[in-house]
């Protein structure tokens, strides 16, 4: 399991979209080191660790991990298994992940087309379902992923830089989700409107928050949110879940870190 003493304070400089991923007056880079400890998830169980922006640790009873939006700086205390990368900002990638990482998913193909990714790893498997992203040139298509990443008898959709509302295809592609993990900033990724809208799409039954910068971006989703969902707050940027754990009702979870 994963313990966060200090928060992310500062991300890179974009690459392909219109905008940086922070506002402005946060463009200088800058990580405040974290210490963590990993312990072992019950069966039928995942453990998800929010690490700061867009990445978490998803960690399975079999002891496989993945980080998702890995982008070389934000780390786990140990070199995860899988990393998903998703192309909008550099925040998000790396053109460097170390070699010693044994599968590196692009949510985008470098060679154009579409990313195609359907992993088996001990007891976990990620898929993708490609989506588009918009940049000063346009539509760039299949830009971006929403990694779906299987274990302990959950679906976790992990919804990357998403730039629009699903087709009935991309709902499709999905599945049944149980856990979203959703950016709420409200404009560099979806405006709030569509992502409620995508929310209410995908009818996991517990959403958690991540790729808010700060605490007013977080509260201003939280009051719309809370015209959809219940509201509860986590006290720790670990938790770990089993299917019979999940909401009655569906519900907006927030883990603290951002």
């Amino acid at each position: 399991m994963l313990i966060l003493s200090a928060a992310l304070a500062g991300l890179l400089a974009p690459l392909v979209a219109a905008a940086n991923c922070l506002p402005i007056v946060q463009n200088q880079p800058r990580v405040i080191p974290a210490r963590f400890e990993l312990a072992a998830v019950p069966k039928g169980h995942v453990s998800l660790s929010f690490l700061g922006h867009a990445s978490w640790l998803i960690e399975t009873p079999g002891g496989i991990t993945a980080v998702t939006d890995y982008n070389g700086w934000i780390k786990p205390p140990r070199l995860p298994d899988i990393v998903t990368m998703n192309r909008a900002h550099s925040s998000h990638f790396t053109e460097a992940p170390e070699p010693e990482i044994r599968h590196v998913l692009r949510g985008w193909s470098p060679d154009g087309g579409m990313a195609q990714h359907f992993l088996k790893l001990g007891d976990m498997r990620v898929r993708n379902v490609p989506t588009n992203i918009r940049s000063y040139a346009g539509t760039i298509r299949n830009g971006n992923s929403i990694f779906v990443f299987e274990a302990g008898d959950l679906c976790v959709a992990h919804l990357g830089h998403l730039h629009h509302t699903l087709t009935e295809t991309h709902l499709t592609e999905l599945g049944a989700i149980d856990i979203v993990l959703a950016p709420v900033d409200g404009g560099y990724t979806l405006d709030q409107e569509g992502m409620m809208e995508v929310l209410r799409q995908i009818k996991a039954p517990l959403i958690m928050p991540m790729h808010f910068f700060s605490n007013d971006t977080l509260a201003r989703f939280l009051t719309e949110a809370a015209k959809h969902f219940a509201i509860e707050r986590h006290p720790a940027p670990t938790i770990v879940l089993s299917r019979d754990q999940l909401p009655k009702t569906p519900t907006v979870r927030v883990l603290p870190g951002f």
